[in-house]
């Protein structure tokens, strides 16, 4: 094999052009062995080895300098780069990563910037009077962001080298959409002539490679590019998934994928044994839309995290929109809905929501418009990579006026939650929807009036401490007060606080009677979080307060349980140290 010769780019620049193709495909091979066994993208690092086999070829990294968008097509760069082994082990991270290769320039998980990092790049380097290469890998769906468009429009102020990489494989996470992907389309099907040409509208030089496959039309398309010295889009035409049948048959499947068969493409544990939150809501909105035909639901390229299947895709017809990997915009779209009278629901994974803070605030709860929004994969057991991790989004949600952010504990409540927000239209509302599994209480009878806001819920009435468990992390609480009356004989008050966006005074006030000790628990950052509100109302008073939640830190490839225990956020060692204050 070839590939176990290579363990830097100056390996791969020995062999003849002539042998590339097969060091594709045998990294193809190292590839499928490794996402089949451990999970991972798979579509878009298939697709995607020919044009890195190719830009390693030509180019001179890291003194030429390559920069992946998203990162999770980089799996042959990693490759190549010398994490060979790393990789096929699953000791490296998905995304470019600086600390582990210098041919790694950005942390690059979240979509869009590579352009307006390039072009940083590039104006770096002209300002240093130096010469190299700057290089843009941009594919997946990514142009649709925002920061693609500011990127672009600013390259051609850079005026000298910098080459823009479209990776064109007709695919973001599921179908691409919008009037950019249109055009791409036209530019694929003139062969790239198609008089109407998104980048040459923004002054940019174009080429196209009609087969973006071919690694030797590759190698020739880069080395005319190679030193330019005006900005380039060279646009190639891929295939998601190249090289494995389940991969092109199921592209959206395949994009990101469980453990699964190598033979068969099937995974190795059936995900339809286990309840979500995102296939169950996906269910109960297609039911209401049948009843209302003003409500819609919304997605921003990943539609699956609301259980949207092509086939419910379908079904919803005009009642469900994908605005591409554009958050900001689905905000605003929401908010225009909602202020036209329509229900509108978003869902979206936390770690994203981010990009959109300012819609949040500005276009969203300034207008105070009833829109409602499904954050999911937050805390500690979301998405554990620095880059996708969400431990913020109460920082980011609890603080902004006229939001309602809501924290349910279980099943019922979620549903009860969900209900109350779609027919509400006071408030804007989101709700953090648990991430450890469904979580059902047959007997917990949910309220289904949320409108008197701030509100807690006693859960169990004790004495000396009181619990209030947030959300995701309501399961330790009844833990740690279980725990707590095992060791010390302590009975403890148990709260579920619902409401992420202010404090019950009435019910703090009233646990000053017969408590000295209020603990608070929380699946995110202690450091401006849901903890501090209630440490902030009884800072003038006599009541002990004790705020658990996670460092104010990026992790990374973290295990939840390892996290946990790391941070003291285990039931026995909160429940141990309740029992310290109490002694003091």
């Amino acid at each position: 094999m070839y590939i176990e010769q290579i363990n830097s780019p100056q390996d791969l620049k020995k062999l003849p052009v002539a042998d590339l193709q097969v060091v594709s495909d045998e990294i193809r091979t190292i590839i499928l062995e490794k996402v089949s066994k451990y999970g991972g993208h798979v579509g878009p690092d298939l697709g995607a080895v020919d044009a890195i086999v190719a830009l390693h070829y030509v180019f001179d990294s890291p003194v030429d300098q390559i920069v992946f968008d998203v990162s999770h097509q980089a799996f042959a760069h990693k490759i190549i780069t010398g994490r060979r082994d790393a990789f096929i082990n699953n000791r490296v991270s998905e995304y470019t990563a600086p600390k582990e290769s210098p041919h790694d320039f950005f942390i690059m998980g979240h979509t869009s910037p590579s352009i307006s990092m390039c072009c940083g790049l590039a104006r770096g380097r002209d300002l240093k009077q130096e010469k190299n290469n700057v290089i843009a890998f941009i594919g997946d769906g990514a142009l649709s962001g925002g920061e693609a468009f500011e990127g672009l429009d600013n390259v051609y102020q850079i005026g000298t080298n910098m080459i823009i990489v479209v990776n064109d494989n007709q695919w973001a996470i599921a179908e691409n959409h919008g009037g950019i992907y249109s055009n791409l389309r036209k530019l694929r099907e003139s062969d790239g002539k198609c008089e109407c040409n998104y980048f040459k509208a923004l002054d940019l030089d174009y080429m196209y490679v009609a087969d973006g496959n071919d690694v030797e039309a590759l190698v020739k398309a880069f080395r005319s590019v190679k030193d330019i010295d005006h900005p380039i889009v060279v646009h190639i035409n891929t295939q998601k998934g190249k090289g494995y049948l389940p991969a092109i048959e199921n592209e959206e499947k395949f994009h990101y994928s469980v453990p699964f068969d190598l033979k068969t493409g099937l995974p190795l544990k059936d995900p339809d044994r286990f309840e979500s939150y995102s296939t169950l809501t996906g269910k109960y909105l297609i039911d209401e839309m049948k009843k209302n035909p003003e409500l819609i639901a919304i997605t921003s390229a990943t539609p699956m995290v609301i259980g949207f299947t092509p086939d419910l895709r379908k079904e919803a017809g005009a009642q469900f929109v994908d605005v591409g990997i554009a958050e900001e915009d689905a905000v605003a779209f929401a908010s225009g809905l909602a202020k036209r009278g329509v229900r509108p629901v978003y869902g979206v994974y936390g770690t994203f929501l981010q990009r959109s803070f300012d819609q949040l605030s500005e276009d969203l709860c300034m207008q105070n418009n009833p829109a409602v929004i499904l954050v999911y994969l937050t805390g500690v057991y979301g998405i554990p990579d620095q880059s996708h991790q969400c431990f913020f989004d109460i920082i980011e949600l609890s603080d902004i006026p006229n939001m309602v952010y809501l924290a349910p504990v279980c099943k019922e409540e979620y549903f009860a939650m969900l209900e109350w927000s779609i027919a509400q239209r006071e408030h804007p509302v989101a709700i953090r929807v648990p991430s450890h599994g469904v979580k059902s209480i047959p007997d917990y009878l949910p309220q289904t009036d949320y409108s008197d806001l701030n509100r807690f819920r006693m859960m169990k009435k004790g004495s000396q401490v009181a619990i209030i468990a947030v959300g995701t992390f309501y399961q330790l609480g009844e833990a740690v007060v279980k725990a707590l009356k095992d060791k010390s004989g302590v009975d403890a008050t148990l709260i579920n606080p619902r409401y992420l966006t202010g404090v019950d005074e009435k019910m703090l006030d009233e646990l000053k009677s017969d408590h000295k000790l209020v603990i608070t628990l929380e699946d995110g950052i202690t450091e401006g979080g849901y903890g501090e509100k209630i440490a902030g109302y009884y800072g003038p008073m006599d009541m002990k307060v004790v705020n658990y939640g996670f460092k104010k830190e990026f992790v990374d490839q973290y295990k939840p349980s390892e996290l946990i225990a790391a941070t003291g956020l285990t039931d026995v060692q909160i429940a141990d140290d309740i029992i310290k204050y109490l002694a003091k």
